[in-house]
């Protein structure tokens, strides 16, 4: 399957909404990377706060939507079916632009070292080729 829909993410991880962050997983290798993408909509409920008349999207809502492509990484493999994967850390996050309605966030993540039920992933979040967000990012399966 090469797209992966929302209603096939969350048969692979526990997100719901308000807080399922993506919209479809585009590319996905089991254990090794997974790409996803979040369309930014204006009727998001944290622009109501964030910042009324110049909506941003919070930088730890990036990094929670990069989270959640590594978790479908992670998850879909079958020794891990049903599982939960857990932030244990995050590391050399940056942000480089703002994420904004109308944007169209691809997220990247690639899991580089992983040992047991404990891994790191790289994350790359982009808006038009442009980098917006970068961390490693820590998980913890349980």
């Amino acid at each position: 399957m090469s797209v992966y829909t929302a209603k096939e993410i969350m048969d692979i991880i526990p997100h719901r909404y308000p807080f399922l962050m993506i919209d479809t997983i585009e590319e996905l290798e089991p254990g090794v990377r997974a790409l996803g993408r979040k369309c930014v909509s204006v009727n998001e409920p944290y622009f109501q706060g964030h910042f009324p008349g110049n909506p941003v999207m919070p930088g730890v809502l990036i990094i929670e939507a990069l989270a959640q492509v590594g978790a479908v990484a992670i998850l879909s493999q079958p020794e891990w079916k049903g599982k939960t994967a857990y932030f244990a850390g995050i590391d050399k996050a940056r942000f480089r632009r703002k994420v904004m309605p109308g944007d169209v966030l691809m997220l990247e993540m690639t899991i580089i070292k992983s040992k047991g039920s404990v891994g790191v992933g790289k994350a790359v979040a982009t808006v038009d080729g442009e980098k917006a967000a970068e961390a490693e990012l820590t998980f913890a399966i349980g």
